[in-house]
């Protein structure tokens, strides 16, 4: 079965620094794919390229080399009013629930904005921002209130209902539960599952945090420094990790025995000070 999303050795350069700088490659040749209704999970530090990924798969970076296809067709290159249609199945939903809402804006006429793009009409509309709004569970007389009204939970809600609203085939979600705390986490991360069991649409959902992709993926790409180190089924990344640097994201996660969490960080650093021999060798 033909992917509904593959990345293909994807390479991206940004500009070095100073006097005649040279491009910096951050992604080297990575190679990825998404089923439709599957979610794939991207984990790494920061600066590992996984946000890098998720902006070329939206056209928000050019790549230097590689290709991304989607749905079948070839998107790498894609601008103007063809990347525009493409949002119809391809949406995004951003780290900051307080930033990527108009303040200006109630909550229906963000909801509308794609659909109107789509040319829905007013009552198809209205509609379909009802069911929107009882999708991600938040009252119906949300529509008329302004973003400044939720907490930062239901602001992310919003955002999940509006990427939602155009019936899209795959979300982008960057980081979406990192900005909210740990109760309200988990509340967004069973509302993604549940979306996706009854809509079946797909996830390549972006974080740094192991615990959060264990909850919510079927498969896990790890990334670090621009490579891929380690891919395979969620449970078995995130439950038992065979490379180092999996092993020390795994060993970061928190853990309420005192005794298992200083177990954990002396592992994890006697991980690290063999990856910083490895690395003096060569």
């Amino acid at each position: 079965m033909t992917p509904l999303l593959e990345v293909t050795d994807l390479r991206v350069e940004f500009p070095g620094r100073g006097f005649r700088p040279r491009p910096v490659e951050v992604l080297h040749a990575v190679s990825l794919t998404v089923a439709a209704g599957e979610t794939l999970g991207l984990v790494g530090e920061s600066g590992s390229g996984k946000t890098t990924i998720g902006r070329a798969v939206l056209g928000l970076v050019r790549p230097s080399g590689g290709s991304i296809r989607f749905d079948g067709s070839d998107i790498t290159s894609l601008g103007g009013a063809a990347r525009r249609a493409l949002a119809r199945d391809l949406q995004v939903v951003f780290q900051d629930p307080y930033g990527s809402l108009n303040p200006s804006l109630t909550i229906g006429d963000i909801l509308s904005e794609p659909l109107v793009v789509q040319g829905t009409g007013p009552a198809a509309a209205r509609a379909r921002i009802a069911e929107l709004l009882d999708q991600v569970g938040l009252p119906a007389d949300s529509a008329a209130r302004l973003p400044r009204e939720f907490s930062g939970g239901q602001r992310q809600r919003i955002a999940i209902a509006r990427a939602l609203a155009p019936e899209p085939k795959l979300i982008v979600c960057d980081e979406p539960v990192s900005a909210l705390d740990l109760s309200t986490q988990a509340r967004v991360l069973d509302l993604l599952v549940d979306i996706q069991r009854n809509t079946g649409v797909a996830y390549l959902f972006i974080s740094h945090d192991l615990a959060v992709i264990r909850h919510i993926s079927h498969r896990v790409t790890v990334l670090y420094r621009g490579d891929i180190v380690e891919t395979g089924a969620g449970a078995t990344v995130t439950g038992n990790p065979t490379h180092p640097y999996t092993q020390r994201l795994f060993l970061a996660a928190p853990v309420t025995d005192p005794v298992e969490q200083r177990r954990r960080r002396e592992e994890r650093r006697r991980l690290a000070d063999i990856g910083s021999a490895d690395r003096n060798r060569h």
